[in-house]
């Protein structure tokens, strides 16, 4: 008979799906939800731009170098025990966050708080996929996009809401009762799993192909426009537009409310069409809604920000319910949370790309990187000199998914065929 924290039983696949659920929306709220306050910390704290983009940057480094290492230490220690510990790591430096005295501080607590969403975001992939089944893993991979967007959607409404009421310190203590749900959840319904892989770490090589490898440099350059977009659009709705904090933040859900909507069905696509057709198209959206941003919001303001995005973000989706399905596609299971590290890893890469490279080419194209002095023209500028940069990168991985070695995604579409 199933007991309750069984994925064959009906309850316990629903606390499983739950569970992981909140976990990569965690993961996702903390990196969003920071965006947002990014002006109100450099007035808070007096400090540059470059200072103040630490807060983001010093949490998502932190994830990249903790997402292999997480997925390792689950392969060997088993996934229940590993979230359960990045969860109780994520909530003690959450708190560290929204009591920090100084900029210093706030940033050291980041980079803690950075290593707990490494488990979060890492550790969810691998066990959705196994409760899944081989026929709905395009689905499931669906349901954690769509959950990451809500996460992402969050952040910006969330902070909108609570820095004019309560000031930045808000946008940390509300994470804190989501952490303890999720964890409640984890530990009540997550199975015990067996820990069997071998200690040594394999190679790059030894867990994947060539396409494997296409599939995660692809991750770097999508996830990087991503970020782009979350860095660059607070400066420029706010003082490009002259859009309130508010306000800002409505505009900037928009594109997470679309994943939202969209994350399950394109699922759906990968299991129906397979998964190199879905990227092929995901990845085309994805550099139109790109260059859209580099010329429309200069046209005709909030609403043309608002069509690139409506272009930009299905793409998004797309791309990620693909490219994770073919990179989980024939993994041993002893090792799937060691390619799900690496999947995390190439996409906090980009991150980190998108919220540090991409910020100096948007200060350079302001002329200065106190833009928070600068006029709404200099931040134009700025917008479309970075989205341009931008969709150069969409183009690449474009080119690199339809040209490069790709065995593995044609493998995995005749086996859903």
């Amino acid at each position: 008979m199933d007991t309750i924290n069984s994925p064959r039983s009906l309850t316990g696949r629903a606390g499983i799906a739950i569970a992981l659920s909140l976990a990569t929306g965690l993961a996702s709220l903390g990196t969003s939800i920071a965006n947002i306050a990014l002006p109100e910390l450099a007035r808070a704290f007096a400090a540059p731009l470059p200072q103040v983009q630490a807060v983001t940057v010093a949490y998502l480094g932190s994830l990249t170098v903790c997402v292999v290492a997480a997925g390792r230490l689950a392969d060997r220690f088993g996934t229940k025990a590993m979230l359960v510990l990045g969860l109780v790591l994520f909530a003690s430096a959450t708190g560290l966050c929204a009591a920090a005295p100084t900029l210093s501080v706030l940033i050291a607590a980041r980079t803690f708080q950075g290593a707990g969403a490494a488990f979060l975001m890492t550790l969810a992939m691998a066990p959705m996929r196994q409760t899944a089944g081989e026929g709905q893993i395009g689905r499931a991979m669906g349901l954690l996009g769509t959950v990451s967007a809500i996460g992402t959607a969050l952040g910006p409404s969330l902070g909108g809401l609570l820095i004019p009421l309560s000031g930045w310190r808000a946008i940390f203590w509300v994470q804190l009762p989501i952490a303890t749900l999720a964890l409640i959840l984890a530990v009540s319904f997550l199975p015990r799993d067996a820990c069997c892989a071998d200690t040594k770490a394999p190679s790059l090589w030894s867990v994947m192909n060539r396409s494997l490898a296409g599939s995660l440099l692809v991750n770097v350059l999508v996830a990087g426009i991503m970020m782009t977009t979350l860095v660059v659009g607070p400066f420029y709705l706010g003082l490009g537009l002259g859009l309130t904090v508010p306000e800002v933040g409505a505009v900037m859900a928009i594109g997470p409310v679309i994943s939202i909507v969209s994350g399950v069905p394109s699922g759906r696509l990968v299991d129906a069409w397979g998964s190199g057709r879905v990227l092929v198209i995901g990845l085309a959206l994805l550099g139109v809604g790109a260059l859209m941003l580099a010329i429309v919001p200069g046209v005709i303001g909030v609403a043309g920000y608002v069509l690139s995005v409506l272009v930009l973000t299905p793409g998004y989706q797309l791309f990620q319910a693909a490219n994770n399905t073919a990179a989980l596609s024939d993994v041993a299971k002893d090792r799937r949370g060691t390619v799900s590290g690496l999947l995390g890893l190439s996409r906090n890469i980009g991150l980190i790309a998108g919220a540090s490279a991409m910020g100096l080419v948007f200060a350079l194209g302001v002329g200065t990187t106190d833009v928070t002095q600068a006029s709404a023209s200099a931040i134009a500028s700025g917008m479309r000199l970075t989205f341009l940069a931008a969709g150069a990168g969409a183009v690449a991985a474009f080119a690199l998914a339809v040209f490069g070695p790709d065995r593995r995604r044609a493998e995995a579409d005749r086996c859903q065929s």
